[in-house]
């Protein structure tokens, strides 16, 4: 088969849409060597995030053509890329990232989308009202005109069928994977060099992702604050936004500064020893499409807490713990449990290592392969 992907996000986004497109063509390109794979974007983007797709033989980049195009790259992806499809003979086209081009429902082309989240619709007071206005429109949009549609939780699947009015048969649930090298035990000198690069103080607990109101990172450092245990840090990464505001100034005013430690500039490649020198991984988030730091933390080995309330039970699986995510004290205490009983702490990450093996790159494919093939 000849299979396109909108590829905008693999080669411009270092995270979220940009990983998951890297996982889903780098996983296919592998397993199903015997497909063509054409990535269309606008740009060539980032030459590193290029090059981790670019190395596989049967995959084609493909760009605006035309000067019109080349200077509207928007209204390309949007619009006039059905006939660049229909000239290298697309057999199914596959938006990873929420939107299909305009029309493609009519096109003769089969489309499969990938709905990641409606946070916009279940949290619109996060979102100016003009990205609400836009994502509304290219979501149902999507959803209208693709043959199938992709939810990467049970949980997103539920919000289509709400939002949308989408037949649940339409959409298939289709996890999301990480990076086979959060997999791979990182060795002790790798530890040690992340240690120093970062000035870690072990042990500690990790928060790794958007520092952003959803995400709730202050009332985990409320429940770090009520614990009240010197003898462990907390370490927060993400890049710098607005609500780091409040983080700090919370911090500063109850006297933190020596014990929460905010990392805003970390490499990738530094993320897996990061998730393996943790004590604990906590993401207290109201709410999410999946949670791949889950996946990333019980890859690593790494004891889970996470927040009810959307899916993250999903990705965490039975034998990581959860807690209401507008409760401190109940985060203080199952964070007290877990770093006090080594047994739990053990369990929790036998039963992780288990539960994350379902979201291995063959098996995942493979449920990809099964859905185009059907198609």
């Amino acid at each position: 088969m000849k299979i396109g992907f909108d590829a905008k996000r693999i080669t411009h986004n270092k995270t979220g849409l940009g990983n998951y497109g890297r996982f889903v063509v780098d996983s296919m390109a592998y397993y199903y060597p015997h497909n063509e794979y054409y990535l269309y974007t606008p740009r060539k983007g980032n030459e590193a995030l290029y090059k981790q797709i670019a190395s596989h033989a049967n995959t084609f980049f493909r760009y605006p053509e035309g000067r019109f195009n080349q200077i509207l790259p928007s209204l390309w992806r949007t619009k006039f890329l059905l006939s660049q499809l229909k000239r290298d003979e697309i057999q199914i086209y596959h938006g990873l990232s929420n939107e299909l081009p305009l029309g493609i429902g009519k096109s003769g082309i089969p489309s499969v989308v990938t709905i990641h989240d409606l946070i916009f619709l279940r949290y619109p007071h996060l979102y100016h009202p003009i990205d609400r206005c836009i994502y509304h429109f290219k979501f149902k949009q999507a959803c209208l005109e693709a043959n199938r549609i992709i939810a990467v939780s049970q949980q997103t699947k539920e919000d289509i069928i709400s939002f949308f009015r989408i037949p649940a048969d339409k959409i298939k649930v289709i996890y999301q994977g990480c990076d086979s090298a959060f997999y791979q035990p990182a060795s002790e000198e790798q530890k040690q060099q992340v240690q120093k690069k970062y000035a870690l103080t072990t042990p500690y607990l990790i928060y790794i992702g958007s520092i952003e109101e959803r995400k709730n990172l202050l009332t985990l450092v409320k429940a770090y604050e009520l614990l009240n245990n010197k003898d462990i840090h907390l370490v927060a990464v993400g890049r710098r936004t607005p609500y780091l505001n409040l983080i700090e100034t919370y911090i500063r005013e109850h006297q933190l500064e020596g014990q929460v430690q905010i990392l805003t500039d970390v490499q990738y490649a530094d993320l897996p020893s990061l998730y393996q020198m943790a004590s604990v991984f906590v993401y207290p988030s109201f709410f999410e499409g999946f949670g791949i730091p889950i996946l990333e933390a019980l890859a690593s080995n790494t004891p889970v807490i996470a927040a009810t309330g959307s899916c993250l039970e999903e990705a965490g699986g039975e034998g990581s713990l959860y807690t209401d995510p507008h409760n401190p004290n109940q985060l203080k205490d199952l964070i007290y449990e877990v770093l006090s009983y080594s047994t739990l702490a053990d369990s929790m990450r036998k039963q992780g290592q288990i539960y994350a093996q379902r979201f291995s790159p063959d098996t995942l494919s493979a449920q990809m392969m099964h859905l185009y093939e059907n198609l």
